[in-house]
């Protein structure tokens, strides 16, 4: 059995530092890079193009960090989609009035919540929206834990898509290289991990269909991203 064969779930120390700790300042400017480099917002605009044909209303980002990931989706996705509000949720209110100014110019409408997803997820009630999206933020979570968020999302939104990492020896190969473009300690560390706790094949898939839910397509994107696509619970009405 390989060393990648299963996944390694260790916590991330990003997670694990205050939102002003200077390292975690930093840690987030080479995630942004990071980002970019896995094409992150291009796979992601792909996947809505693919899957949300009509514009949608509402969308959600669970995981959502300080929201520059979702503006670089939304600068690709403007000319299709004037007109989305958008919702932001994360653990730590990283939102800044100057990302608010950025999505107003596209035309988009954002509103950040702070809180954990679990515990919004169980208290949201009815609240539902045309898409939830994910990046990098699912690989944090065991099996159960999967288990667990997919089963209180699915009734949220008919579609789920997340792009995330791909657990194989090139990506982890890869990610001991960033030394070379000057990230920190920190994100050399949970890099690293991410990639151990990434997936491949259909394992989301296989969770997703537990919850009654409906999988679309996972598979590889590019040399270091793994993509899901999962429609709602089968007993969702139509959007």
């Amino acid at each position: 059995m390989t060393a990648l064969a299963q996944r390694s779930l260790i916590p991330e120390i990003l997670d694990g530092l205050a939102a002003d700790d200077p390292r975690a300042r930093a840690s987030r400017r080479d995630l942004r890079r990071i980002n970019a480099l896995m094409l992150q917002a291009r796979i992601m605009a792909s996947l809505l193009r693919k899957f949300v044909p009509k514009p949608p209303g509402r969308i959600l980002e669970i995981g959502a960090g300080d929201g520059t990931f979702m503006l670089a989706v939304a600068r690709r996705m403007v000319k299709q989609w004037p007109r989305v509000e958008l919702t932001l949720l994360d653990r730590v209110d990283v939102l800044t009035a100057e990302l608010s100014v950025d999505f107003d110019r596209l035309g988009w409408t954002v509103a950040g919540i702070t809180a954990d997803v679990f515990d919004w997820a169980e208290r949201a009630g009815g609240s539902r929206y045309d898409a939830i999206t994910v990046n990098l933020f699912l690989h944090h979570f065991d099996d159960a834990g999967l288990l667990r968020l997919f089963s209180l999302l699915a009734p949220k939104a008919p579609l789920l898509l997340a792009t995330e990492p791909l657990r194989s020896m090139p990506a982890l190969v890869a990610a001991g290289l960033l030394r070379a473009i000057g990230v920190n300690d920190v994100t050399r560390h949970d890099a690293a991990q991410s990639v151990r706790a990434g997936f491949r094949g259909n394992e989301l898939s296989a969770l997703w269909l537990k919850v009654n839910g409906m999988p679309l397509e996972e598979r590889r994107a590019g040399p270091f991203s793994h993509v899901f696509v999962g429609a709602g619970s089968v007993s969702d009405p139509d959007p």
